[in-house]
């Protein structure tokens, strides 16, 4: 038989993948530096300053060290850093009187990192576990969590991080009514400049332990938290916060954990539309930077793991790689 001519493959999608230029000219998401959030823990408790045992890479900072970290996001492009504490124990209580103080820890940070670097966003958080003796985010009567008396205690909180000059309130908590109420009092007491990044699909997981070990609430804690933070079963529930959160006056929301729930990322943006955010969490981090040491993975997981936020709809991830993120995308 005569010799049949090739088939014709109209469709060769190797043809963009044949380079890396023709690869980035085609990409479909970008990853920059501007994308990141840089959770950053702060303490002030002698000796406290040291690596994370369960994160590494990560430390405890001072506040001085806090500032430097601030300066080092100026440098590589990173627009905000989020504070968390680490807080004396001797200082908590059942009442968590201190999450309001104007001179605690979280707040003195803010006002020096905005006084060094006023350039870069300061996020804070809003919850009451970093002050809490039974290491929850609200307050405690008879072993259960106190909804409406926390959302009062957490409006204090969040008018004094507003006080000391933060431009990002990240309610945390998973109360109900929380963001009207901080809204209205943030609008009553002339903050009416000051975002809130709700942390409105906040999920009860087993990837949180690492962050516990890093701001000290995992001795503290006194049950768990599956009253109030979201059943991982849940779908519909995840977009009914966020409806709820936005109506109340988020600016912005969150999906936590993270890679777990690239589901909800992207059916919170394709639904709503508005700026949304993951947080790639503590346990997260602690996988792949374990993984990464111990040479079961390449650095590249990083990245790959940060691209797949942005495909998801996420406009903005928080991670503890942020700044190894950053080097790498400078690098190219």
């Amino acid at each position: 038989m005569p010799d049949q001519p090739a088939p014709m493959l109209s469709h060769r999608f190797r043809r963009l993948r044949r380079t890396a230029a023709l690869r980035d000219m085609v990409a479909e998401t970008r990853l920059s530096p501007a994308d990141f959030i840089w959770p950053l823990f702060v303490t002030d408790v002698a000796g406290a300053d040291v690596e994370i045992a369960s994160m590494p890479g990560v430390r405890r900072l001072t506040v001085e060290g806090a500032v430097r970290a601030a300066e080092e996001a100026a440098r590589l492009g990173i627009p905000a850093v989020c504070l968390f504490p680490y807080t004396d124990p001797a200082l908590k209580t059942e009442g968590c009187e201190i999450a309001w103080d104007p001179d605690n820890l979280s707040n003195r940070a803010i006002r020096a990192i905005k006084a060094a670097v006023p350039e870069v966003m300061v996020m804070t958080d809003v919850a009451l576990d970093p002050y809490n003796s039974n290491g929850h985010d609200g307050l405690v009567r008879d072993g259960i969590i106190l909804n409406d008396e926390t959302v009062e205690a957490l409006v204090r909180m969040a008018l004094a991080q507003a006080d000391c000059g933060a431009d990002i309130l990240g309610p945390s908590d998973m109360m109900d009514g929380r963001i009207g109420a901080i809204r209205a009092a943030l609008e009553q007491a002339g903050h009416k400049d000051v975002a809130i990044l709700s942390y409105a699909a906040k999920y009860a997981s087993a990837f949180y332990g690492p962050f516990r070990d890093a701001v000290g609430a995992s001795g503290a804690l006194k049950g768990d938290k599956k009253t109030y933070q979201m059943n991982p079963a849940n779908r519909a529930e995840a977009l009914r916060l966020v409806g709820r959160d936005l109506d109340e006056g988020a600016d912005m929301v969150m999906v936590k954990p993270g890679m777990p729930y690239l589901d909800i990322c992207r059916e919170v943006k394709d639904a709503f539309g508005a700026p949304t955010f993951a947080y790639q969490v503590s346990g997260e981090y602690a996988m792949l930077k374990g993984a990464i040491l111990q040479g079961w993975v390449k650095e590249d997981v990083i990245m790959e793991s940060l691209l797949a936020f942005r495909r998801a709809g996420c406009d903005g991830i928080l991670t503890y790689f942020a700044p190894d993120a950053a080097r790498m995308l400078r690098q190219g």
